[in-house]
């Protein structure tokens, strides 16, 4: 489990870039959604919509597709039927600009053991631009930054993961159970970071097997 706690909202995580997003332009749109692994549909006929704000968690039993389903809504798997679309228009029509939108966080935390803590957001800020600083602050992995991420206990790797979140600005995040290795503590602080985000307009989808402290939610099930 881990230690130590994910800074709180009201210092670095609310401060500058975070931007109030456009209200009128952030509306996710899946419409009919399918998506078939072999001759199996992992999930068919899916739609809903989240808007400017608004968060929804994905549920269902193991198998259900909701990985997949957070997959495809992020443009690394193809759907076999339906659409994705952000205000209005097919996300297919322009991927980079789909990508440059979005914030994808899997089963897997993606952290380079032999760098850092530093480095790993170092090569995440080289490619999308943010703060490292404020990002390693928001988490609470200030004092570790120096150390190489293959020391990290599975909380701490689970934080580091959750700082890309807080690195720079993104409208659409997409989390895959993002709670795993968090105590009591730092539930409660990812949550603040997720109501932040929320708050200026940003779109949350998570999916999970556990209540995360998201004001309003709406669920969201598949199976």
């Amino acid at each position: 489990m881990d230690k130590g706690g994910i800074q709180a909202a009201g210092a670095c995580v609310l401060c500058a870039p975070w931007r109030e997003w456009d209200r009128e332009a952030g509306l996710l749109e899946v419409e009919e959604l399918a998506c078939w692994r072999g001759e199996r549909a992992v999930f068919a006929g899916v739609s809903f919509s989240l808007a400017a704000g608004e968060a929804g968690l994905l549920l269902g039993p193991n198998g259900a597709g909701k990985s997949s389903l957070l997959r495809v809504l992020a443009g690394l798997l193809p759907a076999a039927e339906g659409r994705v679309l952000w205000a209005g228009l097919d996300v297919a029509a322009d991927a980079p600009a789909h990508a440059s939108r979005l914030r994808y966080l899997g089963h897997l935390d993606a952290i380079k053991s032999a760098l850092t803590v530093r480095e790993n957001l170092e090569f995440h800020a080289a490619l999308g631009g943010g703060d490292v600083a404020a990002a390693l602050a928001a988490v609470a992995l200030t004092p570790l930054a120096d150390l190489p991420a293959r020391v990290l206990s599975a909380g701490q790797k689970r934080r580091l993961a959750l700082a890309r979140l807080a690195l720079a600005p993104a409208a659409l995040w997409l989390l895959d159970e993002p709670s795993l290795g968090l105590d009591t503590a730092s539930l409660a602080r990812f949550g603040a970071l997720l109501r932040a985000h929320c708050a200026r307009g940003g779109i949350v989808l998570a999916a999970t097997h556990v209540p995360l402290p998201l004001d309003n939610a709406r669920d969201i099930r598949l199976g």
